[in-house]
């Protein structure tokens, strides 16, 4: 398995077990998550990371069940139904992972509610 691949993979076994620690381990210490349609940054490091999910992860409700997976050389791409979200929506969701120097670099994501 590619590290894009094995990266995506324990980020989404740490988010979906709400175990902070191990899926901010997963990203880079400067990782930037931009918003996919405007390039927007959403967080950048890893204490953004621990404040955006460390709430969600205490209410111990959010699930990001995997729809499919692609991955070429230092990326993957995943398709993801989240449910328990806080926005109390069931979420789709695409999550463009870049991973070097075995962390993830950088996501982009895109999001919609069904």
């Amino acid at each position: 398995m590619s590290d894009a691949a094995t990266l995506a993979q324990r980020q989404l076994d740490a988010y979906n077990a709400h175990d902070l620690e191990a899926f901010v381990a997963c990203y880079a210490e400067d990782v930037v998550i931009r918003r996919l349609v405007d390039n927007a940054v959403l967080m950048q490091g890893r204490e953004a990371l621990r404040a955006g999910y460390g709430p969600m992860f205490a209410e111990g409700r959010v699930h990001a069940a995997l729809v499919s997976r692609m991955v070429l050389g230092p990326v993957a791409i995943d398709e993801e139904r989240v449910t328990g979200h806080p926005s109390g929506d069931v979420v789709r969701a695409i999550a463009h992972y870049e991973v070097r120097d075995g962390v993830i670099r950088q996501v982009w994501f895109v999001r919609e509610a069904d």
